[in-house]
């Protein structure tokens, strides 16, 4: 249920994330085509102004004077006509404006696309939006978006004031930019754009991807850890059953003992024998630990418990410190495993010569954890940390020579440093140094 829950989430993460990306994509390239088609529009307009303040006002008044197609108007149409052409617009005319809602066309350069002038008339209605049209009226610049218009075909189209020296407004000054013009702008800008939106798309494909890899080296860093974690859980849960069954079962046999004592009348050897009862309960107290860390002080009760089980003398020494730059899976797993590797070499010898010492303590600089053992010296230090290695006997069904690999690739990942020292004397130390981060 667990994994299923993770695969959807895993699912619904690379959707989501191809969307957001792919709207990125498509939101920059809609915001490049709005860029244009407002960069057009202001040079427009820039044009637009400029052909305004230039035009031959006293021939443009003449012509309003008597607006009909005599030579002031043929004289502002050539110029217009030759301003379109430099422009290289759809159209360039002036427009009368009288009311806030239409526009008239006054004079027209154009093309070349209309034969006869005398078709062309005066004053006709112009096509400019009345929210433009109004900003006119009002005396103001104005500029459309693209307008659709079947008879002139899609454009864009922009106005300025034309005016007298006096400042008195004339007229006004419009530019029709086709949508096939803009459209071949935009085209250029997309072909030279054309490697950031590879780049963009590769970038979304490298964070998937990178996305894909993490994912999956996260989840196996995660069951490794939690594996270790685990497996050194169980084992510590079994050797405390173990230890705890034991107990129950000698107890079991020491009340036999006493009531079969009394039963008979013995009553001085079951006093004595309830003495010697009450030492090992002391012995027992005597194996809890004052340890500011809990999972520490759980770890090394359960140790010492089974030390006394397998007749070991165990000594502990733990400087207060709370040990909290390293993970507490980490920390068992490290001592754990050095424990029992110590247990078994000290049990290949006579009950009084098996001995521990477990030192846990801090510097300046780095927490040193030693174990030292009674037992067989080792002979290559090196060989001990490689996987599969073990100085044990094989046991059918039980894998061997995990334990110092598992250490040295927990202390790796701290920095971390572990060596073994091990004499002719039947004495070997286990030292690992993690450093204070």
């Amino acid at each position: 249920m667990k994994s299923h829950k993770v695969k959807v989430i895993f699912f619904l993460s690379v959707v989501l994330l191809l969307f957001f990306s792919a709207l990125n994509v498509y939101t920059s390239y809609v915001r490049m085509k709005h860029t244009i088609e407002e960069s057009v529009a202001n040079q427009s307009l820039e044009a637009a102004k400029s052909i305004a303040s230039s035009i031959d006002v006293e021939t443009y008044q003449k012509f309003l004077d008597k607006p009909e197609k005599n030579e002031h108007f043929r004289e502002i149409q050539i110029y217009l006509s030759d301003a379109r052409e430099k422009l290289g617009s759809l159209y360039v005319y002036t427009l009368e404006v009288d009311n806030p809602k239409v526009s008239k066309t006054m004079i027209l350069g154009h093309s070349g696309e209309i034969e006869s002038l005398v078709d062309y008339p005066i004053g006709f209605a112009c096509t400019v939006p009345k929210e433009q049209v109004k900003k006119a009226y009002e005396g103001q610049t104005y500029i459309t978006s693209v307008l659709k218009d079947p008879g002139y075909g899609d454009y864009l189209s922009v106005g300025a004031p034309i005016k007298n020296e006096e400042g008195k407004i004339l007229g006004y000054l419009g530019i029709d930019t086709s949508a096939d013009t803009i459209n071949q702008i935009k085209g250029a800008a997309l072909e030279r754009n054309i490697l950031a939106l590879i780049f963009n798309g590769l970038f979304v494909f490298i964070v998937i991807v990178s996305f894909l890899f993490m994912q999956r080296w996260y989840r196996r860093e995660v069951a490794k850890e939690v594996g270790y974690t685990e497996d050194t859980y169980q084992t510590e849960m079994k050797t405390l059953i173990t230890s705890v069954s034991s107990l129950q079962h000698d107890f079991s046999n020491h009340i036999l003992v006493l009531h079969g004592l009394l039963k008979i009348g013995q009553s001085d050897k079951a006093l004595q024998y309830a003495s010697s009862l009450f030492k090992e309960v002391e012995a027992i107290e005597s194996i809890k630990i004052d340890i500011a860390h809990p999972g520490l002080s759980i770890l090394l009760q359960t140790k010492r418990i089974a030390a006394q089980n397998n007749r070991i003398k165990m000594d502990i020494v733990i400087s207060p410190v709370s040990f909290d730059c390293i993970k507490t899976t980490d920390l068992i797993i490290i001592l754990s495993n050095l424990i029992d590797n110590a247990m078994d070499a000290t049990m290949e010898l006579p009950e009084g010569e098996r001995s521990i010492l477990i030192e846990c303590s801090s510097n300046n600089t780095h927490y040193v954890f030693i174990v030292t053992n009674t037992g067989t010296a080792i002979c290559d230090k090196e060989l001990i940390f490689k996987q599969g290695h073990s100085t044990k006997k094989e046991e059918q069904g039980k894998i061997r020579g995990q334990g110092l690999f598992i250490v040295k690739e927990v202390v790796n990942g701290y920095n971390g440093n572990i060596s073994i020292e091990s004499s002719a004397d039947l004495k070997t130390t286990a030292i690992v140094e993690i450093p204070l981060k």
